[in-house]
């Protein structure tokens, strides 16, 4: 049986092998980890479902192998290969646009014919093979391979992979051909920017430091490309939040605490506008919403973002149903998300998806910000640092009050300027009469 490289999640593409718990020759039993796998968003251990020996490994650690293909090979007792192939058995080929769904994890190591890759026609430029020894790459008219990765990439960047000259084996076409490429602008006349190797070029060899990209900063240049073509506009305003942080206090004081004197909640300032901004979304259902090429999608739950800063990126794990959680539920839910996240063991059930984002600075001491939105998402909520400001009273006095800004990024595409505004404006009205977000 051939040992293939899981698909992980929708937009994952390839996956870095960290570790290999059995060794080549070594007898396995179903249920045993094979390897180790860990892409841009996760890390998770591959069980075996056969039994019979590992008798070969193709991508050793520390390599990366697009999704698909062959990573190591199970033979039963007598040296053929283990586990009887079927139709169903095998890894989908691989399509022209979007990603196949992600499986089931137990589904991950797949038995793959031992039969030459058939070919599957699927435009007059590509011929795309079926998972073999060349990792699933598609082949080019003239005989040239690229993998699947370099493909997506060139596609991204609208490079013509014909004039790509391949550094991997037998000339094939790798993602850092396609990175190191001139990117065309729109028209194709001209570049949008140089390439690395023409800017290197600028610069004395001794003067820089090459850090290569790992999948993370892979994933976050293309999302904010996409970004790019997201047509923004930005609304801002202040909350005056003095109610909301004595609610706070007094909410944590009386949490319950265990036999160790520990509470069993702290919620957080960021856990009250995650609330906040989940109801508002449920008063203001038009802006609940996403762009979908050629119609709107509207939700009927407040499915949240929460962006997490990682070590070289972050990510963006979501609360389902926020609308419907209380403020502790909510509170442990986004520190569990968080911790997983920073250990690399979320799946991709639990960073896909969502209708809205917040990301807050407020613990860097940034007084305000605008953030980029995340697409899908039609919408990004920034949240700075709370500071004390003098306001005017009433009376026409002068007093002090604790205050946050927000700033409402909004996809024009979805919501227009006055939609925008009503939206924004519901959240503010929850923050500053923060006892509607306890019901």
């Amino acid at each position: 049986m051939d040992v293939l490289m899981p698909q992980l999640g929708e937009t994952v593409a390839e996956g870095k092998i960290t570790k290999w718990f059995k060794s080549a020759g070594e007898a396995v039993k179903p249920g045993d980890n094979l390897f180790e796998i860990e892409t841009d968003k996760v890390s998770m251990e591959v069980p075996s479902t056969v039994a019979g020996t590992l008798s070969e490994i193709r991508v050793a650690e520390g390599e990366v192998a697009p999704v698909g293909a062959i990573v190591g090979v199970i033979a039963d007792g007598s040296g053929a290969a283990a586990g009887a192939p079927t139709a169903a058995a095998k890894a989908p080929p691989p399509k022209p646009a979007a990603p196949a769904a992600a499986p089931p994890a137990a589904a991950a190591i797949v038995a793959q014919s031992r039969q030459p890759a058939q070919s599957i026609k699927l435009d007059p430029f590509f011929e795309v093979r079926t998972p073999d020894r060349n990792f699933g790459a598609a082949k080019l008219a003239g005989g040239i391979t690229v993998t699947p990765l370099a493909r997506r990439l060139a596609g991204e960047a609208g490079i013509d992979l014909s004039r790509i000259r391949g550094s991997g084996p037998h000339g094939r076409i790798v993602a850092r051909d396609v990175q190191d490429a001139p990117r065309p602008s729109r028209g194709g006349a001209a570049y949008e920017g140089p390439s690395a190797a023409e800017l290197k070029a600028l610069y004395a060899p001794d003067s820089y430091e090459e850090v290569p990209l790992d999948g993370m900063r892979k994933t976050i240049a293309a999302r904010l490309t996409q970004a790019a073509t997201v047509p923004h506009f930005y609304l801002m305003t202040d909350i005056v939040i003095d109610r909301l942080l004595a609610l706070r206090e007094e909410a944590n004081s009386a949490a319950p605490k265990d036999k160790d004197g520990n509470p069993a909640f702290k919620i957080s300032l960021n856990d009250f506008i995650i609330r906040a901004l989940a109801l508002a979304l449920q008063r203001v259902p038009a802006a609940n919403a996403i762009w979908a090429g050629d119609r709107i999608l509207r939700f009927k739950h407040s499915d949240i973002g929460i962006a997490v800063a990682l070590e070289g990126g972050l990510i963006t794990p979501v609360i389902r149903n926020a609308e419907a959680k209380s403020l502790s539920a909510i509170s442990a839910e986004v520190k569990g998300l968080s911790a997983r996240a920073r250990n690399k063991k979320l799946q991709p059930s639990d960073y896909q998806g969502g209708s809205s984002a917040i990301s807050n600075l407020g613990m860097h001491n940034v007084r305000e910000f605008t953030a980029i939105i995340n697409p899908p998402h039609a919408t990004i909520l920034a949240v700075g640092a709370s500071r004390r400001q003098a306001v005017e009273k009433d009376d026409g006095g002068v007093a002090f009050a604790s205050m946050i800004s927000i700033t409402l990024s909004c996809d024009h595409r979805v919501l227009d300027g006055a939609l925008g505004a009503e939206l924004l404006a519901a959240i503010k009205t929850l923050a500053e009469q923060p006892v509607s977000l306890l019901v």
